[in-house]
């Protein structure tokens, strides 16, 4: 369809979290090196942001930047109960059928990583979406996996991603055992609308195209509608595309974008 039309090789503005569509704006470039930072240094880092804001891309840059000595592993879903979180770990960390028992699982796992430390290996558990994690007991069997360490070092690094609602949380008085364990955090700030404007031409441009797209106009409409967040960016200039594919023109202009923002209930009111 508009691909075609407008000589994109791929989809601008999937909603896919492709690292080759990143771009680095200056928050995303700080989290990013913290995220680096903190893995190499075994640290228990926290990285929120608004829903959209590129936290999931991000998790993939950093995997696809580690190299071969890092032992990782991702979950997705930690809708999870202790002994199933502990499980999932234990499956991640190449440990077959591993026992019911709470405390046998967490000794292999102990075993893993201090195998894979002697080894030269860094292991690294991601969760994102850590706002989903159910209970509070959950939250304590992860903070019960930074004991795992030796004198001089510690054996893991874990990485919570979630939404502003996760550090919320962490806030409370029953969780400030785990949240001083934190070493290092961050949050995702929407784009500057020059930010704004640089993103829609990388992705453009890495789709494939090399022609002006998006009025200046325009852009500044996406930035007033989305806050900047890149999520609400891509739903805006996709359906942007589309209309302008519909109407036959070249160039996306502001109208375009604000009849849009409108059927997407991105609209500002008053």
């Amino acid at each position: 369809m508009y691909e075609e039309y407008y000589g994109f090789k791929m989809k601008p503005f999937s909603k896919t979290p492709d690292p080759r569509f990143l771009y680095m704006s200056k928050g995303h470039a700080e989290a990013l090196a913290r995220l680096q930072y903190g893995v190499e240094e075994k640290e228990f880092i926290l990285l929120t942001g608004e829903i959209g804001s590129g936290k999931t891309t991000l998790s993939r840059a950093l995997i696809d930047s580690l190299n071969s000595s890092h032992k990782i592993v991702l979950i997705i879903n930690p809708r999870l109960s202790p002994v199933n979180l502990l499980k999932t770990l234990a499956s991640g960390f190449g440990i077959d059928r591993p026992s019911r028992s709470r405390n046998n699982i967490l000794e292999v796992i102990y075993n893993s990583l201090y195998n894979l430390y002697t080894e030269g290996n860094v292991p690294i558990i991601i969760i994102d979406e850590a706002q989903l994690i159910p209970s509070k007991d959950t939250f304590e069997e992860i903070r019960l996996l930074t004991n795992f360490q030796l004198d001089d070092t510690n054996l893991l690094s874990i990485v919570l991603i979630g939404q502003p609602d996760l550090r919320k949380r962490l806030e409370g008085k029953s969780y400030q055992s785990l949240r001083q364990r934190i070493g290092l955090l961050y949050h995702l700030e929407g784009l500057t609308e020059e930010e704004v404007y640089a993103y829609i031409n990388h992705r453009i441009s890495i789709a494939g195209r090399e022609e002006r797209t998006f009025t200046e106009s325009a852009i500044r409409s996406v930035h007033r509608h989305s806050g900047g967040i890149p999520r609400k960016i891509n739903n805006l200039c996709t359906y942007a595309l589309l209309e302008g594919f519909g109407r036959g023109v070249s160039l996306i202009e502001e109208d375009i974008i604000e009849d849009v923002a409108g059927e997407l209930g991105f609209a500002l009111k008053g």
